[in-house]
């Protein structure tokens, strides 16, 4: 009876456990920010192609502080297509960064989101993390610059730049993984083909 008792006493001990790193493992990970690239692609658009991508982007709390309390957030979207070759380096094609800002603005409690000349407002974080993190209709080359027959190979990351946070930001963020986010290198083959002569 006992050898039973103390049988299903460490079974219970050891799921409880199981449990507990369960959930201090998500929450450690909920408390981070995050930055992941969902999906990328290359249209074409008349003479041109734009990328178009969806990014999954979280702000833990320390980082929403900080933009509620008045610092911008840079972003860099830095786009590359090559040709891969085998026995050398890869051929670069073409090589694109665009810097996304996120600001609030404390008269009018308005987010605002900045793309080069174009600048968004926004009612709520939440929406402005929506747009930052949705990349639409960014003209990256000319069907000119392609070749038919070749094999490209695109590529995408985005990463905050952390050298265009304020000073007072800067020491915190060096060494905390709350303001590490960067994303993954994104890759993927689009289907490119040279616009036809006139």
């Amino acid at each position: 009876m006992t050898a039973s008792f103390m049988h299903c006493y460490k079974k219970t001990k050891q799921l409880l456990c199981a449990c507990l790193f369960a959930l201090l493992a998500s929450s450690a990970f909920a408390a981070n920010s995050s930055l992941n690239i969902r999906s990328a692609d290359l249209v074409a658009v008349e003479d041109e192609y734009a990328l178009n991508a969806d990014i999954d982007l979280k702000f833990n709390d320390e980082v929403e502080q900080a933009v509620n309390k008045g610092f911008e957030l840079n972003f860099l979207i830095e786009f590359q297509l090559i040709t891969p070759r085998k026995y050398w380096f890869d051929d670069e094609i073409k090589t694109v960064s665009q810097r996304v800002a996120l600001g609030y603005h404390a008269l009018s409690r308005q987010y605002l989101v900045i793309r080069g000349d174009q600048q968004k407002t926004f009612a709520t974080l939440a929406e402005a993390q929506q747009d930052l993190a949705t990349v639409r209709d960014l003209k990256v080359m000319q069907k000119s610059e392609l070749e038919k027959g070749l094999t490209y190979r695109a590529i995408l990351l985005m990463r905050l730049d952390h050298k265009k946070l304020p000073k007072s930001l800067q020491v915190d963020a060096l060494g905390s993984n709350d303001w590490k986010m960067s994303s993954q290198r994104f890759e993927w083959s689009p289907s490119l083909l040279k616009s036809e002569p006139k």
